[in-house]
């Protein structure tokens, strides 16, 4: 673990994950592929694989509905080796005015720290990087005072222990993940502070439980959690943008009080991620 200090332009800050969204960092799917298979999804579309022209397409029309919400969205440069450099969520997290960067699982996917790292050099964002045992931004949700983490094959329990020291003020509760599961928001969500999505079949009964008890959980069945169902992205006032094709989840959202604004990310989806994977959110505010 190593903390660079800038200039400390304090531009940043998330506690939860359904403040209103303010900044926010994206990568172009203009060099999306699948080449070796890193998770199930990948596995179903390998032979299909990916249309680039209609997922830049697609990332360009989610662009613009963010920014039609005054949302700031910067851009991450992309390299043309670098086929997953969408989903900007993997690579850092923020955690209250802390913004720590990944250490990740996949070979194939660590050299995509440094534009990030640039980046907030350039901004004069201070930051955390983290080193050694892997964690990625997919299985890091957070809500005020409490930090759920996925355990998976990108996220270990060692990260967790790491976490929870860096962050004594916090209380970091890990959620072990079914084996087939990339990371804990293809299966959990929160979308607002009484409200989470959750598919129950991916999680130990006693975690299903603890969840349950925290929140009125939206359960999302396995077609629909395949399709990314419960990678929605909450960008304030109860808005939640969500894929068209996740009809049920979206019904259970309306019905829940929350606006669902509808992109078609499908494109994007056959690679494993959907909205939540695809942004980086460094400043929310309440």
């Amino acid at each position: 673990m190593q903390t660079k200090n800038a200039n400390s332009n304090q531009s940043k800050g998330c506690r939860n994950e359904y403040d209103a969204l303010k900044k926010v960092l994206v990568s172009k799917p203009e060099h999306m592929k699948i080449t070796k298979i890193i998770n199930e999804t990948q596995k179903h579309f390998a032979n299909e694989n990916i249309d680039i022209d209609l997922a830049v397409e697609q990332h360009t029309h989610f662009v613009k509905v963010l920014q039609s919400h005054h949302i700031q969205v910067d851009y991450l440069p992309t390299s043309p080796q670098l086929n997953e450099q969408v989903f900007t969520r993997d690579i850092g997290f923020c955690i209250g005015d802390q913004m720590f960067v990944s250490s990740l699982a996949s070979d194939v996917r660590q050299e995509e720290v440094k534009p990030l790292l640039d980046f907030l050099e350039k901004e004069d964002v201070t930051f955390t990087r983290l080193f050694g045992p892997s964690i990625e931004g997919g299985d890091v949700i957070i809500n005020h005072g409490t930090i759920y983490v996925g355990i998976s094959d990108r996220t270990s329990m060692a990260a967790v222990e790491h976490l929870q020291k860096a962050l004594p003020e916090y209380e970091v509760i890990p959620l072990k993940l079914r084996d087939d599961i990339l990371h804990l928001d293809c299966a959990f969500n929160i979308v607002d502070e009484n409200t989470a999505l959750l598919h129950s079949p991916a999680f130990e009964k006693q975690d299903v439980q603890l969840l349950k008890k925290t929140f009125h959980c939206i359960e999302v069945d396995e077609n629909e959690q395949f399709q990314m169902g419960t990678n929605v992205l909450s960008i304030g006032q109860q808005l939640v943008i969500s894929l068209p094709q996740n009809s049920n989840v979206n019904q259970q959202l309306k019905d829940a009080g929350f606006i669902v604004v509808e992109v078609d990310l499908s494109e994007i989806i056959k690679s494993g991620g959907s909205f939540r994977c695809c942004t980086l959110p460094i400043a929310r505010k309440s």
